[in-house]
């Protein structure tokens, strides 16, 4: 089992037990908003559901890894890896809305990124942001990560096409 451990959290993975404190920080519009696949409202099957398949990551299947980012044994955000492939991976994050602005997840992706790089190989790590989600593309940027452009019409969201942003950092 993974984790990886900072001053103010950790990062693990998902367990048991933490259905409750991941739909109380998750179900929010606004998080909703500003991400491709997390739905709105957050129900508690939708958490029982993401727990049981995100609690036994498979580090050596490299499709997708998923953290918990936890303070004091509660989840109050995620962080990890999808669409897996030898040498690149894509990064994504969501933290609760009463944590945002403390410079959790600029570090969580530094710490994430760092991993990839050093324990899975990776050799590409990217992000895709949506055009309006400018806080997210300023964790991005603190963390070194290069806007390689705009992708339009990327993502079906509500109905609409959206144009999101590409950043990526590679090693």
């Amino acid at each position: 089992m993974v984790t990886i451990k900072a001053k103010r959290f950790i990062l693990r993975p998902f367990k048991k037990g933490d259905e409750d404190f991941l739909r109380k920080n998750i179900n929010d519009i606004e998080i909703y908003n500003r991400t491709c696949r997390i739905p709105y409202p957050y129900s508690r099957k939708h958490a029982i559901e993401f727990v049981k398949t995100n609690s036994k990551p498979n580090i050596k299947a490299k499709k997708e890894l998923n953290f918990a980012i936890d303070i004091d044994g509660k989840v109050i955000g995620g962080i990890g890896f999808r669409d897996m492939k030898t040498h690149r991976a894509e990064v994504g994050y969501w933290l609760g809305k009463k944590y945002w602005n403390k410079g959790i997840i600029s570090e969580a992706l530094r710490l994430i990124t760092n991993f990839g790089f050093k324990k899975l190989k990776l050799r590409r790590v990217y992000a895709i942001v949506f055009t309006k989600n400018k806080p997210s593309a300023k964790v991005l940027e603190k963390n070194n990560y290069k806007l390689e452009g705009t992708m339009r019409k990327y993502t079906l969201k509500d109905g609409k096409l959206i144009d999101v942003l590409l950043y990526a950092k590679v090693k």
